[in-house]
């Protein structure tokens, strides 16, 4: 394994090590987590948020809740198809490895996490969680994609090599 895959490596079981400690907390703790940030949300995108009674403000941060969860989900996952990617790339496997590989591994953990879930006080596994888990690593794995398209076309300039990139979309 040469030195980039071991950085990954090292970098994935960091992120799967934080993403059970997030998943290992109370449903008292994650509530307030998700709380501070539709808070923020809140006060920085509401115009006159800071302004509203503390009721209203409550209301408002319920409201994204649902919404706030559910995007720290995708985005977390995202960043862990990004990572597992990074360890698993072989420029010698074709394209299929390098994407369903990374997608399995991710949507795996992501399902293990929910069933991890179910033994933390007030806390639920839930299969919509592993779909958006497993959506948020499909996500990743495209941005991946999409950058390395467009370094690929960026490296090849000449205009028969763009016409190549073009068609590789």
């Amino acid at each position: 394994m040469n030195k980039r895959k071991r950085i990954y490596l090292i970098l994935t079981i960091c992120w799967m090590v934080l993403i059970f400690s997030f998943s290992a907390r109370n449903a008292d703790i994650s509530e307030k987590d998700s709380g501070r940030v539709g808070r923020l949300v809140g006060e920085w995108f509401v115009p006159g948020f800071k302004e509203w009674n503390s009721s209203r403000q409550e209301q408002f941060v319920e409201a994204v809740d649902f919404p706030v969860r559910k995007t720290a989900h995708a985005t977390e996952y995202a960043i862990l198809g990004m990572l597992v990617f990074g360890t698993v790339y072989d420029e010698k496997k074709d394209r299929k490895y390098n994407f369903l590989f990374p997608w399995i591994l991710g949507t795996s953990y992501a399902a293990t996490d929910e069933f991890h879930q179910l033994f933390v006080p007030g806390r639920s596994g839930q299969i919509r969680d592993v779909l958006i888990d497993s959506s948020g690593v499909l996500a990743g794995l495209l941005v991946i994609y999409f950058v390395m398209w467009i370094r690929k076309c960026k490296i090849h300039k000449n205009v028969e090599k763009n016409k190549m990139c073009e068609n590789n979309i």
